[in-house]
């Protein structure tokens, strides 16, 4: 049995010339030569559908591998022929350029990923591509407590572990006793947290690794009905002071002491808007996309809150949000 490979469309547009197109061809044949029967690879993957900002081009090779000798196969593979590997998890904290992704774009969308397991020792394991909603829903059943922070995180756990997202006063690492992570060589191993790079915002030992899953500490237990009262209380809460639209979350990091929506807000930019990406007037440190919105929207009205609040307040903003497959220093 084969992977399942789907050409490009003849005559679509992928911001490429016909011989790039064809080098790009012949890569996923290369790779389709070394994947595990199972492997999901296409070309020119649409990937605006699958972040929550809604924006950007096309992935020139797409894959959603379903265990971890599929992986690691696409892994060595891309190494061998020099192609850059880039994980995408629910799309929640990344802003995709219009055009596109030059590399191979892996996406641990399978179930297979998506794990909940408890422990005798009161510990759960968790796949890197579960749902952190689902994680928060599912912990709460099993009486445990510690992770409803999380419920309103639109992102997957190994996107929560890349970044150590936060959210009402936790963050994803308070929870982590240990990670297991593939290198892009295709190595597996399990770290200790008390081993691993972390700080705000980011975790060093995932900029070249990705994370399979995690094995969670919860702080307690309690009747699930208590839990599920508090995880209500941070829903309402976000629902109050966050915007509905679609945006990939917080754009800025917060400067030390400080906090990026107040200083945009008093620069009075919410509202401010390049086409359809638009400052939220919820909350200043989103940008949100009305509709039409284009990376190349985004980027502008980025790059005009950085000048009025450097202008204004003296500090200079930094993206907390990822720009897929380029750096930050190229557009700002």
């Amino acid at each position: 049995m084969r992977s399942t490979v789907t050409p490009a469309p003849l005559g679509r547009p992928d911001g490429a010339d016909d011989s790039a197109r064809r080098r790009w061809d012949v890569l996923l044949a290369a790779l389709q030569a070394v994947a595990i029967p199972g492997t999901r690879l296409k070309r020119e993957e649409r990937l605006a559908a699958k972040t929550t900002m809604r924006v950007g081009g096309a992935a020139r090779i797409y894959a959603e591998p379903a265990q971890v000798l599929e992986l690691q196969a696409l892994l060595r593979g891309a190494r061998s022929h020099g192609i850059d590997v880039f994980i995408l998890g629910r799309g929640s904290n990344v802003i995709v350029p219009d055009e596109g992704v030059d590399g191979l774009v892996v996406s641990l969308a399978h179930e297979h990923w998506s794990g909940f397991e408890p422990r005798s020792d009161g510990r759960v394991w968790v796949g890197a591509g579960l749902r952190l909603k689902n994680l928060c829903g599912l912990a709460a059943g099993a009486g445990l407590v510690g992770f409803e922070f999380l419920e309103g995180i639109p992102g997957s756990v190994g996107g929560a572990l890349r970044m150590n997202a936060g959210a009402m006063g936790g963050w994803m690492f308070d929870v982590v006793d240990e990670v297991k992570m593939m290198s892009f060589d295709g190595e597996v191993r399990t770290r200790a947290r008390v081993e691993m790079q972390v700080d705000y915002r980011h975790c060093g030992d995932l900029h070249q690794a990705i994370a399979l899953g995690a094995l969670l500490r919860p702080a307690s237990q309690a009747d699930a009905d208590a839990i599920g009262r508090q995880i209500d209380v941070y829903r309402r809460k976000r629902h109050e002071s966050q915007p509905r639209e679609p945006s990939a979350g917080c754009i800025f990091k917060n400067p030390p002491g400080g906090s990026a929506g107040r200083l945009i807000d008093e620069c009075g930019l919410k509202g401010e808007r390049v086409g359809d990406a638009e400052v939220s007037p919820v909350h200043a440190n989103f940008i949100v996309n009305r509709g039409r919105a284009t990376a190349a929207d985004v980027l502008e009205l980025v790059r005009r809150v950085r000048t009025r609040v450097r202008e204004t307040k003296g500090v200079d903003l930094q993206p907390e949000v990822l720009l897929y497959g380029k750096n930050w220093e190229d557009v700002l």
